[in-house]
Formats: structure tokens, C-alpha cells, sequence
């Protein structure tokens, strides 16, 4: 006996230090694992993307915004999991098939005797049915009736979750389109008044030191050279404010097309006094297109039969699950007179556990059926108010880039003729620099408005639910054959050249 407890613990002693030996302990990252992480990053960050090979135009814009936008990239790997997770789905319908395979031996034969149980004597000889190594294998097949019910469910479950998957890539597009469009003429307005400020910097600080100057020699009147002091520096304040707004667009809009910061790259916008499209749909058309087709809206229909179908899971669990099962056998003993065999049988156990959590699921789930019921009418209102300010933001839009043209159109004449008043000396050089920083003003102004009522012109289709690109965008597919389809698209729509009213007929 104490030989049998020795020969137990020391294993179990040398076990216990093992396990010891191998215990976890927080590795935190180190700084060279952190620089090469951070460096791959930054390589993967813009590989693979076609070089920029000329001015930029819109549509181009948008189609690298759509091609190598990083967020988009999410939202397609995101429906691809899910499309991913479906086909996992679909395997878990099918019936099981299990493998085993075992070997054993020992030192010594397991033999057997007989023993009277009436005498107690013992009956010689003594006997084995088993040899000394073993080698046995089997494969079984079995298939529950209740888990393929189950993973019918999840399946279809995991088809809507694509679904959503799909929604939530269009919302992201509209968005991406939205700002592109609105990032690309603010660009395009920076590259003029970077220009022209910097060219009028210098001569305002001219102008800004001659009044002080003359101020300081009383050489005019201190009123009035104050007050046009004053006056150049709220026009200097003004242009510096619009360039503050203006100098990220290029920026911003180099992020959306998935460009590295600083990189260089130059816009075609040249059709900044193009006029905007007419609006000419009908409000409760637009309502109506847009409750079918705005993606959260369907996003919470595709919840609403989740959860449905979780109602069925749950009464589906309620049921007794069978089992049948059949199972080829392999065994090396040599006594066995059959060493290979076929088994069948069936199962059949039923949890009535599930029984008592049922009423407490059931009420889970219609309480998640009464959430997204008032969710869906809560977004239904949303929706349809965002349609209404949608459009008036777009009519006013439209008034308000009329009315800084036409503000800009006048500054422009009245330039023209400070100009020829300068240049036959009826005015000073003061007066001239500062209806030229009006005039820049002006034109910022303007500029500003064609690019809201552009980011307005994309809402309006966003608003009701129409996607900005209809076709599939192939990994492989030319960045220019992209922009010549979304140029195509949005021309029909009502974009620059093209009918001149935005109507709902391409959806």
C-alpha cells in the first residue's frame, strides 16, 4: 500500500509544479513591436490605389471616395462577414458525423476467473477476452430533428443580418457621396482664395501702414482714417474667417478619397457658375419613395423578422429533441468473433427547464416587437420631416447661391470701374484695395453657397432613400470607368449638363 500511495502523489506533485511553471502573465507591448505595427499600418494604409494622373474632377472624386474610402471598406467586410457567418449557418443544418479512433495497452493480461457463489470456490482456469494493446475506431453519423429546426431559424436570421449588413453599406455611401460633393467645391474655392489672398496680403498691410501713417502726420482726417482702418480690417477679418472655413476642405476632401495627408494634387472645378437643377418632384411622391427606400427604415423591418423568428426558436426549444444516430465500428481485439460492427439506435430527451423560461422569453420578445414597432414609427416621422427640410433647404439653397451671384456679379462691375477710376488717379489706391477685398469676399461668398447647395442637391436624393451609384463597385474596376458611370447616373439626375430638374424617375 504505501508503495501504491508514492507511486500516485509524486505524479500528481509533479503535475501541480508543471501547471505552476506555465502560468500567464500580462505581456505588454513593446516599443519596437508598437513602431513595426504602426508602420505596416501606415504602408497598408494607400497601397494599392491608382496615382493621381491630373486635375481631379468631381465624379473622379467620388469614385476614389467610393473605391478607397476606409469606412466603405468596413461596411463591405462587414457584409461579407455576414455573408460569411449565413454560410456557416447553412452547415449547422446538416446531420453530424463523429470520428473516433483509440489505443490502449497494459503490462499484465485482464484475465477473469469463476467463482461460486454458493461455496466460494474458485473454478480454474482463468480466462482473458483481451489482448494486451488495442486498437479500436468508429465513425458515427446522428441528426436531431430539434437543432436542424433551430438552425433552420438562425439561418434565416443570419440571410436578414446580410440584409442589414447591405443597408448600413448604402447609408454609408450616401454619406460619403454627400460630403464629397461638398468637400470638393469648398476645395475648389480654397485654391482660388489661397490665391488671391495671398496676392492682396501685402497691399492690405501697404494700405493698413500709409493710413497709420497719415494718421500720425495729421495729414487727414483722424475719423476718417480710422474709420477706414477699421473698416479694412473687418473685410481682412472676414476673408480670414472664409479661409479658415475653406483651407481643410482640401483636406477633408483628400481623406474621403483615401489620400495621404499633404499629399498634392490639383481640382477641375470650372463649373462653379453652372446653374442647380430645378426641383421638380412632388413632396408626397418624395414621402412615399422615401419610406420605401431609406435604409433605416428597412433595417428596422429586417429587425422586426428577427425577432419574429425568435418567437419561433422559442417555441421551437418547448419541443422534445430526437436523436437518430447510426455508427460504423472497428475493434483489433482478436477475441471478439465480430471485430467490426453496425450500430443504429434513437434518442429522445426534452428539457423542461425551457418550459418555465418560456413565458419570461415570450415577454422578452414581445417587448423587443413593441421597441421596434415605435422605433419604426419614430423613423417614419423622421424620415418624413428630412424629406420636407431636405427640399426647402435645397429651394433656399438655390435662392441663396442666386442671390450671392448676383451680390458677387454687381462687386465685380463695381471693381471694374474703381479700376478705371484708380487708373486716371480719381481715387486713392485705399478705396481700391478695399473694394478689392470686398469683391474677394464676395466671390468666397458665393462659392460657399454653390458648395451648400451642392452638399443640398446630394441630400435631397439621400433623403429619400435613392443610392448615388446603383452598380457594383469590382475590386478591379478602373477608377475612371467608375467616375464616367457616376457621371453618367448623376447627369440624368439633373447634374451639371444634364436635364436641369431633379426628378425621382432613376430610382
Amino acid at each position: 500500500m504505501p508503495v501504491c500511495k508514492s507511486t500516485t502523489v509524486v505524479p500528481a506533485l509533479a503535475l501541480c509544479l508543471a501547471l505552476t511553471g506555465c502560468s500567464v502573465l500580462p505581456e505588454p507591448l513593446t516599443y519596437p513591436q508598437l513602431q513595426e505595427i504602426s508602420d505596416k499600418n501606415l504602408s497598408r494604409v494607400t497601397a494599392n490605389q491608382e496615382p493621381i494622373g491630373g486635375p481631379v474632377t468631381l465624379y473622379e472624386a467620388m469614385a476614389r471616395a467610393l473605391k478607397y474610402n476606409l469606412d466603405f471598406k468596413v461596411e463591405i467586410m462587414q457584409k461579407s462577414l455576414r455573408g460569411a457567418e449565413l454560410n456557416l449557418a447553412h452547415y449547422n443544418m446538416l446531420p453530424s458525423a463523429v470520428a473516433n479512433s483509440g489505443y490502449a495497452a497494459r503490462n499484465n493480461y485482464l484475465s477473469t476467473g469463476d467463482r461460486d457463489l454458493i461455496t466460494g470456490v474458485e473454478h480454474a482456469p482463468r480466462t482473458t477476452s483481451q489482448e494486451l494493446e488495442n486498437t479500436t475506431a468508429d465513425i458515427t453519423f446522428s441528426w436531431n430533428i430539434l437543432d436542424f429546426g433551430l438552425s433552420y431559424i438562425r439561418a434565416q436570421q443570419s440571410a436578414d443580418k446580410v440584409l442589414m449588413a447591405e443597408e448600413a453599406k448604402r447609408k454609408v455611401v450616401q454619406r460619403i457621396i454627400e460630403d464629397t460633393r461638398t468637400a470638393y467645391w469648398r476645395a475648389v474655392s480654397s485654391d482660388r482664395m489661397i490665391k488671391k489672398l495671398a496676392a492682396l496680403e501685402e497691399r492690405t498691410k501697404t494700405a493698413l501702414a500709409n493710413s497709420r501713417t497719415l494718421l500720425k502726420s495729421e495729414a487727414d482726417s483722424p475719423t476718417a482714417a480710422l474709420t477706414y482702418q477699421r473698416e479694412l480690417i473687418e473685410i481682412v477679418r472676414a476673408a480670414q474667417k472664409l479661409q479658415r472655413e475653406l483651407s481643410v476642405a482640401k483636406t477633408q476632401l483628400a481623406a474621403l478619397m483615401n489620400l495621404g495627408p499633404g499629399t498634392d494634387y490639383a481640382l477641375a472645378g470650372s463649373e462653379i457658375n453652372t446653374r442647380p437643377p430645378a426641383l421638380d418632384s412632388d413632396p408626397h411622391e418624395m414621402m412615399a419613395v422615401a419610406l420605401m427606400n431609406r435604409p433605416e427604415l428597412r433595417d428596422i423591418i429586417y429587425q422586426r423578422r428577427i425577432n419574429d423568428l425568435e418567437a419561433g426558436a422559442a417555441l421551437a426549444e418547448l419541443l422534445p429533441g430526437i436523436q437518430i444516430y447510426r455508427g460504423d465500428n472497428f475493434d483489433s481485439n482478436k477475441y471478439l468473433d465480430n471485430n467490426q460492427w453496425i450500430s443504429w439506435g434513437a434518442k429522445a430527451s426534452w428539457n423542461v427547464i425551457k418550459l418555465f423560461q418560456y413565458p419570461a422569453k415570450e415577454d422578452v420578445i414581445e417587448g423587443q416587437d413593441k421597441l421596434l414597432n415605435a422605433r419604426a414609427l419614430a423613423l417614419t416621422m423622421a424620415v418624413m420631416t428630412q424629406v420636407h427640410v431636405s427640399r426647402i433647404r435645397y429651394v433656399n439653397t438655390a435662392h441663396e447661391l442666386k442671390t450671392a451671384r448676383d451680390y458677387f456679379d454687381v462687386q465685380s462691375r463695381l471693381l471694374t470701374q474703381m479700376r478705371k477710376e484708380a487708373a486716371a488717379d480719381r481715387i486713392s489706391e485705399q478705396t481700391l484695395i478695399r473694394e478689392e477685398l470686398n469683391t474677394l469676399v464676395a466671390e468666397a461668398q458665393r462659392d460657399i453657397a454653390f458648395a451648400s447647395s451642392q452638399n443640398a442637391y446630394a441630400n435631397v436624393f439621400a433623403s429619400v432613400g435613392l443610392d448615388p451609384y446603383t452598380g457594383r463597385i469590382d475590386k478591379g474596376m478602373a477608377v475612371a470607368d467608375l467616375a464616367h458611370e457616376l457621371k453618367e447616373l448623376w447627369i440624368e439626375r439633373g447634374d451639371f449638363g444634364g436635364q436641369h430638374k431633379i426628378t425621382l424617375a432613376s430610382r
